[in-house]
């Protein structure tokens, strides 16, 4: 016989020792179906640093995260003297891995007869091997000074934004070991912005041969309600995955489209933002990374967000091109005193974007606004501006525009007001809606107004006037609201048509 591989060993270890924790065949041996044994090779059978595994709900996830952290704790994974961990964004849902892995050894004589439960401190040890496995929460207290071996990042989809204060400090401790591994376990994220996608599109991309991906998800081109999309991002489906449940959602969420969201998101394993959307990813990526800005022809129309001293301020300068398209020039300000606070706060790269050259930080705990001033300033010396301005801040603003050389019978020609409620902002963002279906918004894909893009959510009066409303946002729109005043009131702007012209040809409201 040949020498048994590290996957098909593994395979043959949790077979034997694992039972069923819940279900209808709970207490019997475990029955690895065929995708979780291709996982599972995948993971041993050649060199792994992370591992992605994504796929729709109730596809046992935790129950396969169960199985991997024992194969770790006393299984032929482990190592002497070991940590293990699993980390999750809730208390509640660290402790359904633990739960599980706990019921997992108590029916089963072998494991259980090893492995010591400590309930309340949710921590499996085995003493004869002196490894430690713990259930963490980014509830709890930091996680540096840790020393993993091996980690599941649980339901990591659940973090919004790119970052995760519990993730990276696992991740960074992890660097102590000769041979770590992650596992990465969860449905997808909303958004392209968040820390899951970020992960699984760098994956996609191949950079990192030691990391592998394993995702199951329906192609957003074929009928969402069909049977083929749902076996697509369910490999359980008809195995362990309830065929008639799952059909009823697809069935509800076809008849009742406040569900499809969800529905697409939880059962088809898409990235889908549970509320409405201004501008999905497919249009957005049209847009900038098909086109780049170029310089402008005639003059330039500025939106001007002014936040509180303390957030966030986005200039965004349009102006129209050679071929009738806009493009746009993005200016976004933040106070340097505690940028790294802001970036764990808001969960974004603050002090990277700081570094590239798309964010402006200026000196002290608030915002400097003679840096906007100058940079209008700038902009005023070249070409004929009009600022569009929500009346908030320009109290602030003002003392700045004079101390640089405007005066009041200039700032009074050229800065607009422009309301942020829905007798505004209804028609600017109609205007932007045309435009981006068009494919005329070369925004170049900048980071800081892509993030805020991806979080834009509309909502509507009954008479389906709309507006952007910051407080269902996942994080922060300054520069799409920004942007709307500028594409909205630009005197440049030429009509094409309605945006009922397109509707027909594009879905406006997908996925983020």
């Amino acid at each position: 016989m040949g020498r048994v591989s590290r996957g098909n060993r593994a395979i043959r270890w949790i077979e034997q020792y694992c039972r069923i924790p819940e279900g209808e065949f709970v207490g019997q041996p475990v029955k690895l179906q065929k995708f979780q044994k291709d996982v599972i090779k995948g993971i041993y059978d050649t060199s792994t640093r992370r591992v992605i595994i994504s796929f729709g709900r109730k596809n046992a996830k935790t129950t396969l995260s169960a199985f991997l952290c024992l194969l770790h704790l006393v299984g032929p994974e482990a190592k002497a003297n070991s940590q293990l961990y699993s980390a999750a964004q809730s208390r509640d849902q660290a402790s359904i891995l633990f739960n599980l892995m706990v019921k997992v050894i108590r029916l089963s004589p072998d494991l259980n007869g090893v492995i010591a439960v400590r309930e309340s401190a949710k921590q499996l040890f085995c003493e004869e091997l002196g490894t430690l496995y713990r259930a963490l929460s980014a509830e709890a207290s930091t996680a540096y000074g840790l020393s993993p071996v091996f980690v599941v990042h649980d339901e990591l989809g659940q973090v919004v934004g790119p970052r995760s204060p519990l993730y990276d400090a696992l991740e960074t401790a992890a660097g102590a070991q000769k041979e770590p591994l992650s596992v990465v376990i969860s449905t997808q994220a909303p958004t392209d912005a968040d820390l899951l996608s970020v992960l699984i599109d760098d994956a996609k991309a191949g950079y990192d041969k030691e990391t592998k991906l394993f995702l199951y998800t329906a192609d957003e081109s074929i009928d969402p309600f069909s049977e083929k999309a749902i076996k697509s991002a369910n490999p359980a489906y008809g195995i362990f995955l309830n065929k008639k449940e799952v059909k009823r959602q697809a069935d509800s969420a076809s008849r009742m489209p406040s569900q499809e969201a969800a529905y697409r998101n939880l059962v088809l394993n898409q990235r889908i933002s549970r509320n409405t959307p201004f501008v999905s990813q497919r249009v957005w990526k049209e847009n900038g990374l098909c086109l780049r800005p170029e310089d402008f022809e005639g003059p330039v129309t500025i939106g001007l967000d002014l936040s509180d001293r303390h957030d966030l301020t986005a200039m965004i300068a349009v102006g129209r091109g050679t071929d009738g398209s806009l493009s746009v020039k993005s200016n976004f300000y933040l106070p340097a005193d505690g940028i790294a606070e802001k970036s764990i706060q808001d969960r974004v790269p603050y002090d990277l974007w700081a570094n590239d050259g798309h964010l402006t930080l200026t000196p002290g705990k608030s915002i400097e606004f003679d840096f906007v001033a100058k940079t209008l300033a700038d902009w005023a010396e070249s070409t004929d501006i009009t600022v569009y301005f929500d009346r908030w801040g320009m109290k602030m603003l003002r003392p700045s525009l004079l101390d640089v050389g405007f005066d009041e019978q200039w700032i009074a020609n050229h800065f607009v007001e422009h309301g942020q409620g829905y007798k505004d902002m209804s028609p600017a963002l109609k205007t932007l809606e045309i435009e981006l279906l068009n494919g005329r918004i070369r925004h170049g894909m900048h980071p800081v107004l892509t993030w805020n893009a991806a979080n834009a959510v509309e909502v509507k009066d009954p008479a389906g006037n709309k507006k952007l409303d910051k407080v269902k946002s996942t994080g922060r729109i300054d520069g799409m609201v920004a942007l709307a005043m500028a594409v909205g009131g630009s005197a440049a702007y030429e009509p094409v048509g309605s945006l009922d012209d397109f509707l027909g040809s594009y879905i406006s409201h997908e996925s983020i």
